[in-house]
């Protein structure tokens, strides 16, 4: 399957990332006909060349019959015209998750039981169901199986809604892209709908740098505004995976300690795992009049990165932190049991699509196992590692 980034340098829409996939190269009559499966009327569809600034795209309309009317439908009255459509299952559950991700959303924010059926007022509407069912339609039909995305830009403003006017961006949206790296910027415009939210909340696993792929396809989705600073368009690149690692990005968080004893490193680097850090480590390091200190770096996912700090600030002498985002390669992992003279034992294998592969036998239970027989440590860990068949 392809892969897809993205690159929302002017925030993202259900209509823009529709116009996207049809400047990409979806086919617009294809995608009427799958939506004709949902079996609702009153309305067409347009597909439109338009500029935004010094950029060309595809401007995506879904265009109500006659005067647009509201249908105040519910979030379960939209999940079940999906099920009875006849799409193909991956189109319905991608339809299905992102309704259901906005619908969790609108509930939190408006103090609603999340077990309520949720009235999605404007995302109940025809050109909403549209936009986001198209979406799915998209990605099954030009078979996208991974999206990244970029740092997210969000406007300021207010917007005029049926709950009354919010402040943008509206708090569904906010409430969607919690975890997701965000830019707010001064623009006053809203930038990001809860439609664009919904839609990267659902089908995003990575944000930060574009992957690394062999490009197909380039498409420019249009949204409706006009722009002085910049263009209104979303950008989505679509390719081929060619790295044979897995990729994320970490959070890097960093200080310089001279002046803590170093036995309460341990107590530290407990509570650091404890609290979700991917890796803790010292380094010895040297600093002004030839003092001996130590250099403390924590791995973090993005979300954890103000949790990890106060960590520090509360554990150690600190008074300050350094932390940027890096992004790495990694193997896929999976745990397997060793089936071994000693009993079954825990192995984590990581592996390329290259083929390289890493054997660790769990420490701990091959501690365990030497102990309570007195055998060599090393010993139980190679005939762990032997008993390993990939």
């Amino acid at each position: 399957m392809k892969i897809a980034y993205f690159d929302c340098f002017s925030g993202i829409s259900g209509d823009m990332t529709l116009g996207a996939f049809l400047d990409a190269g979806l086919d617009l009559d294809a995608l009427s006909a799958e939506l004709a499966k949902l079996k609702l009327k009153g309305y067409t569809l347009k597909k439109s060349r338009v500029m935004r600034g010094a950029l060309a795209g595809t401007k995506f309309d879904c265009i109500a019959a006659g005067k647009r009317s509201h249908d105040h439908r519910s979030l379960k009255q939209i999940l079940a015209i999906i099920d009875k459509s006849r799409l193909s299952e991956r189109a319905k559950k991608i339809g299905r998750d992102i309704f259901t991700n906005i619908g969790q959303a609108e509930a939190r924010v408006h103090g609603i039981s999340p077990k309520s059926d949720v009235r999605l007022h404007e995302l109940g509407d025809i050109d909403s169901i549209v936009d986001i069912v198209g979406t799915a339609i998209a990605v099954d039909s030009l078979d996208i199986g991974g999206f990244y995305a970029s740092r997210i830009t969000l406007g300021s403003s207010r917007v005029s809604t049926r709950h009354g006017t919010l402040p943008v961006p509206a708090p569904a949206t906010l409430e969607l892209l919690k975890d997701a790296p965000v830019n707010l910027s001064s623009t006053e415009a809203e930038l990001v709908t809860p439609t664009g939210a919904g839609i990267l909340k659902t089908l995003v696993k990575g944000f930060g740098a574009a992957p690394q792929m062999a490009v197909s396809s380039i498409g420019y989705g249009a949204g409706s505004r006009q722009a002085d600073e910049m263009p209104n368009m979303l950008r989505v690149i679509i390719g081929e995976p060619v790295a044979s690692f897995g990729e994320d990005r970490i959070s890097v968080i960093e200080t310089n300690i001279d002046d803590m004893n170093p036995q309460h490193f341990e107590y530290l680097f407990e509570r650091l795992f404890k609290e979700g850090a991917l890796d803790v480590y010292t380094t010895a390091i040297q600093m002004k009049k030839s003092r001996p200190a130590f250099l403390v770096t924590v791995l973090a996912g993005p979300k954890d990165l103000e949790r990890l700090s106060s960590v520090i600030f509360k554990e150690t002498t600190a008074i300050g932190v350094r932390y940027y985002e890096a992004d790495r390669f990694k193997l896929e992992r999976k745990f397997v049991k060793a089936k071994t003279a000693y009993g079954d034992i825990k192995v984590k294998v990581s592996a390329s699509a290259s083929g390289a592969m890493t054997v660790s036998p769990e420490y701990d239970e091959c501690v365990r196992i030497a102990r309570s027989r007195n055998i060599p440590l090393k010993k139980v860990y190679e005939e762990a590692r032997r008993a390993v068949k990939i």
